[in-house]
């Protein structure tokens, strides 16, 4: 298993855990795997130990502030946009907010919500036990430690425009990742493959995810139904307002804001040459809106 081993569980699809809208899925059952699969695990039970400590070789416990991500070590180490859009939201908030940090790969099996990303804070006096700061406590912890100009909209527009973002791009995002048999190959390079070599381990996996995103996305659907028609219709609508809201503006407020790099964490990915993609649906529809390409590609050229 490598450094970045991912927990097969729904917390993979989860784009930002700290979203008041969205909640952690319940875990799939093995019963629910296909016969050949259950018959290996009813012959080999799992065992669930409990949370192990991040091992003495972590970067963690070297000084200096950690931000834990979905990514590869390589990247990790050159501070690579994370293919995660909840883990890519946080690395632009706090790049936005200057604070000054690193990456490593991670998993969900070392973050104490069982949700990437986690912060390991640098040590503020000699002989203080750092401590992991979840998703959830990032921006509470960044107001404190903020060197750059961070906004954070009282503006009801705030929620308004962030509702675009968590209902009609997250709920296509999803599906073209996850559902869309063409982006098998994605899902298997970037969640699959680096969890484990084993072909039932990987095909549970698979399963879990897709099954995952399928109830995410009945669950939030009025008829209980997935429709790919009106899930990239409602995306585009939602691209079109938030390109029309932004114009010509570099920021959506005053200064950047969590929506600014919650918006960049979907834009950069859907763009993204390297995540190559099978069907990029989101990509051509996102491509017609010049306000957005424009502003993904300068948070790119200043913050990454």
């Amino acid at each position: 298993m490598s450094s970045n081993a991912s927990s097969p569980t729904a917390s993979m699809i989860q784009d930002d855990a700290a979203a008041p809208a969205q909640r952690p899925l319940p875990q799939q059952s093995w019963f629910h795997l296909p016969a050949p699969v259950k018959r290996v695990f009813d012959r080999f039970p799992l065992i669930t130990y409990e949370e192990n400590e991040l091992p003495l070789r972590s970067a963690a416990r070297e000084d200096g502030n950690v931000l834990h991500v979905f990514t590869t070590v390589e990247e990790g180490q050159t501070g690579t946009p994370s293919y995660n859009p909840g883990c890519l939201r946080w690395q632009a908030y706090l790049r936005f907010a200057g604070v000054e940090f690193r990456t490593v790969a991670s998993s969900n099996h070392a973050s104490p919500s069982g949700i990437l990303p986690f912060l390991m804070p640098a040590v503020q006096s000699p002989g203080k036990q750092r401590q992991a700061i979840p998703s959830s406590k990032i921006k509470k912890w960044t107001s404190k430690y903020a060197t750059g100009s961070v906004g954070e909209p009282s503006d009801k527009r705030y929620e308004a425009y962030m509702s675009l973002l968590e209902t009609a791009i997250r709920k296509a995002w999803l599906y073209q990742l996850y559902i869309s048999p063409e982006n098998a190959k994605v899902v298997h390079k970037l969640y699959v493959a680096p969890c484990s070599t084993n072909p039932l381990v990987q095909a549970s996996i698979s399963y879990n995810l897709r099954q995952a995103a399928e109830t995410e996305l009945a669950k939030s659907s009025y008829s209980g139904t997935i429709s790919e028609t009106n899930i990239f219709s409602d995306a585009e609508d939602a691209f079109a307002a938030l390109d029309s809201l932004l114009g010509s503006t570099e920021w959506y407020f005053e200064a950047p804001s969590m929506l600014d790099a919650a918006l960049f964490a979907y834009t950069h990915l859907i763009l993204d040459e390297g995540m190559a993609w099978g069907d990029n649906k989101l990509g051509a529809l996102l491509g017609k809106q010049n306000s957005l390409v424009a502003h993904r590609e300068r948070i790119l050229d200043v913050y990454f």
